[in-house]
């Protein structure tokens, strides 16, 4: 496990997950994974795809969890309609 990656969820997180968080978290993660902090520009594409799709796994995962004992939330820029 990567250390510096927190728990986005409540309870541990008491406010919703920003998309900085999630997005930090999702870097952190490819970083980990691939061995390097900043890729060299050949890996960058790659790198930075990679990352984006890690925060939109983790944005869904996020969405929809169910915490017990803690009322479900909507994402930022999700509502009834």
């Amino acid at each position: 496990m990567c250390r510096s990656i927190k728990t986005l969820r409540p309870p541990v997180l008491p406010d919703e997950a920003t998309d900085d968080d999630i997005r930090a978290a999702a870097l952190q993660y490819v970083r980990k994974v691939s061995g390097f902090r900043t890729p060299a520009a050949h890996n960058r594409e790659v790198f930075d795809v990679a990352v984006e799709a890690v925060a939109r796994a983790t944005a869904e995962l996020l969405a929809g969890l169910e915490v017990r004992g803690h009322a479900v939330r909507q994402r930022s820029g999700e509502g009834a309609g």
